[in-house]
């Protein structure tokens, strides 16, 4: 259900940190969590177009996992993306997310950082 992507870049980890920052608004995502410390960021984005015959249905949530960190083997960088989508649900606890199969706009969000960021530049 989550897809998991991972490539090398041959800049500094702070460098490929701010190019998926950077991507991250380019393709508008919001940023909903920031660890500076650990070069990890989590984004989201919603999509409000989606109808479903189902009355507790809301909105779809794609979300997106990354973290950059040193590399090995030679890398300097290592950049790992996972993007995964939730179905998310008015019931009568409050919202409830339950996650399905990873979108495409999700997947190819996930594809862009990495070939953007993995490549050197931004």
């Amino acid at each position: 259900m989550t897809t998991t992507l991972t490539g090398t870049s041959p800049v500094p980890t702070p460098d490929a940190f701010a190019c998926v920052r950077g991507q991250l608004k380019a393709l508008d995502f919001r940023q909903s969590s920031l660890d500076n410390n650990e070069n990890r960021v989590t984004a989201r984005q919603y999509d409000e177009t989606v109808r479903r015959p189902d009355v507790s249905f809301r909105r779809l949530v794609d979300r997106l996992e990354i973290e950059v960190a040193p590399g090995a083997d030679g890398a300097v960088t290592t950049l790992t993306v996972k993007a995964s989508t939730f179905a998310e649900l008015t019931t009568q606890r409050g919202p409830t997310e339950v996650q399905e199969r990873t979108s495409e706009r999700a997947r190819t969000a996930a594809e862009a950082i990495v070939k953007k960021c993995s490549g050197g530049g931004q």
